[in-house]
């Protein structure tokens, strides 16, 4: 029997999640029948290599969506109302921007927390229906995937969040300082900042994004409401402090959590273990943790260091790490078309 394969465009499709998107469109063998590339009119034109043929990049400005049946979407906030216009083309659209996460009208999707969520785009045994869903952001998608295993036995009466946010996340031009104020430092040269405020080379800035009147950041904002819905909690009391280091592509996290009823670490490591998509990498003995090294090019979000918390009877602690690009954005992106096609 032949399988039925399906129209998909990228859009952004050569920024540093755009040519994850791809890659892992081949990787995941999802049913790709024909391909259109997007991205600015600076882009456009160019040609893009994929599986065995060339794909000339179209300008997304002025592209046509018609025909379209999935369409990632990796190019910024600011390109929402091609996103829309794609909806309104007849695709599906799985936008990886910011600029749907808080429309209640529009479902913030990580599959393995909150598929339900999808439901009213699903129309078992065809496509699914024309409509946008939003990817979240990629340390909401890390730190839910983590702790929706316990969350699930035991409620999370509060939880404490610590991120520690590879440089990725800024996008190519980000890596590209990164490396350039190495070789600054190196020769002796003075570190010069474009992305960042001050150098990240050797450094660590407590500062993602932007602050907000509150004097918390964008990011710190995104961590704390996209959780409370993909966990469907609204009320969960939850703050983070979100950080800038110097490492090229993973994000990590250390957590503190207070559950409804006390839950040993070795309860915490099963559930944990036993859950889809996230890898138990937790043996103190054998000095076995997860860092970002070991989770830069991986599926899966690692957790260890899971431990009891000594300042509170119904406390844990415990650190994450996982690939920003892949899980935190790519992946989850493609993982959410894969469910809707599972009907």
């Amino acid at each position: 029997m032949t399988r039925r394969t399906w129209s998909v465009a990228v859009a952004g499709a050569t920024g540093v999640v755009g040519e994850e998107i791809l890659a892992m469109l081949d990787q995941r063998d999802f049913p790709v029948g024909s391909l259109r590339l997007m991205a600015s009119a600076r882009s456009a034109g160019k040609q893009v290599r994929w599986r065995d043929h060339d794909v000339v990049v179209e300008d997304l400005a002025t592209a046509d969506f018609h025909g379209v049946d999935f369409a990632f979407f990796s190019a910024g906030s600011a390109q929402a109302a091609h996103a829309r216009r794609a909806a309104e083309a007849g695709a599906t659209v799985i936008d990886n921007s910011s600029a749907f996460r808080e429309d209640p009208s529009i479902p913030l999707v990580v599959p393995q927390v909150n598929p339900h969520d999808l439901d009213g785009l699903r129309v078992p045994g065809d496509r699914p229906r024309p409509g946008l869903v939003a990817n979240p952001n990629c340390s909401t998608i890390l730190f839910v995937m983590a702790v929706a295993p316990l969350e699930r036995h035991a409620k999370i009466e509060r939880a404490v969040v610590s991120t520690y946010q590879a440089v990725s996340g800024s996008g190519a031009k980000a890596l590209d300082e990164l490396a350039r104020q190495g070789e600054q430092e190196r020769t002796g040269q003075p570190l010069e900042a474009a992305v960042y405020p001050k150098p990240i080379h050797g450094n660590v800035l407590p500062f993602v994004q932007a602050f907000t009147d509150d004097g918390t950041t964008t990011e710190e904002r995104k961590l704390v409401r996209e959780s409370r819905r993909l966990l469907g909690r609204p009320d969960l009391r939850l703050t983070a402090t979100c950080v800038r280091v110097p490492v090229r592509r993973a994000h990590s996290e250390a957590v503190n959590l207070v559950l409804e009823r006390p839950v040993t670490p070795e309860q915490a490591r099963a559930w944990i273990a036993a859950a889809p998509g996230v890898r138990l990498v937790d043996d103190p003995a054998t000095l076995a943790f997860p860092t970002p090294r070991d989770a830069d090019g991986q599926d899966d979000v690692l957790v260890g260091r899971v431990r009891r918390d000594p300042s509170h009877e119904r406390g844990l602690d415990l650190w994450l790490t996982g690939d920003q690009v892949r899980k935190g954005a790519a992946q989850n992106a493609i993982e959410i078309a894969e469910e809707l096609l599972r009907g």
